[in-house]
């Protein structure tokens, strides 16, 4: 059997491995529909509620990062900024009942992406080393991967930041040694995976989904020396790193 060049494998685990996303749109739909009865004799529309909960929602992230308290916030600040525009009074029942609106998101139980098990047994049998990096709290993160039982794919390779950016990436590259040429990072986000990764000239594959979050979006600044892949499936994953090493031997074979 032909030997495969040992590969380390960063994965994110929101939307890559796991959903997300799914479940804050769920509360949306329903924040959304709240305060569209509340606000109903001033006929405001439904999308200027989720366009400016979108913009409260980016701005705040940009500023705390992944912290547990932004997105119940969001929401508040969405129902206090239709309330000045249209001379509403606000209520505290009606905010309080937001909060715990948007706190009962992190109270999901979570459900992983098709193929999840047996695409990281695979690359784990093949002999790759795994590594597990996810933005958010720990306490709620850390749910998540035991509801999973993630550890059995990342034992103590596990990091959770609440900022993930270029310096919270070459932390874990430095802290692990890792030979950038044979290091990936996997994930769905290209501000928060994909362009921190080429920044640090890493291979990247960008898993990407059907609807993205619009703080996600960016504009790729790519280099010429890293390897980049998108994919739509978390189960091609194994095949794309095999194919680029494939290639790789070719070069190396061929000089």
């Amino acid at each position: 059997m032909k030997d495969i060049r040992h590969q380390h494998l960063i994965f994110d685990m929101d939307d890559t491995l796991i959903y997300c996303n799914k479940y804050f749109n769920l509360i949306l739909d329903e924040f959304i529909s709240l305060v569209s009865g509340w606000f109903k004799e001033y006929g405001i529309e439904m999308d200027a509620i989720r366009q400016k909960q979108i913009e409260i929602d980016v701005a705040g992230v940009h500023q705390v990062g992944f912290a547990s308290e932004h997105f119940p916030a969001s929401l508040v600040e969405t129902y206090r900024h239709f309330a000045r525009l249209y001379g509403r009074p606000l209520s505290e029942r009606e905010e309080r009942q937001l909060r715990l609106l948007g706190s009962s998101v992190y109270e999901k139980e979570v459900e992983p992406y098709p193929g999840m098990v047996d695409t990281l047994d695979h690359l784990q049998q093949e002999g790759h080393t795994l590594y597990l990096y996810t933005g958010g709290e720990t306490a709620i993160q850390q749910r998540k991967i035991d509801q999973m039982k993630l550890s059995t794919f990342f034992d103590d390779r596990i990091f959770i930041r609440q900022h993930k950016n270029i310096r919270a990436l070459e932390e874990i590259i430095t802290t692990k040694l890792l030979p950038r040429m044979d290091t990936w990072m996997i994930g769905n986000s290209l501000r928060s995976d994909v362009q921190p990764a080429l920044q640090a000239a890493l291979n990247t594959i960008y898993i990407k989904q059907e609807h993205e979050w619009a703080y996600d979006i960016v504009q790729l600044q790519t280099g010429t020396e890293q390897s980049f892949h998108t994919v739509s499936k978390l189960t091609e994953v194994p095949h794309t790193i095999q194919q680029h090493l494939n290639i790789y031997d070719n070069k190396r074979t061929w000089g």
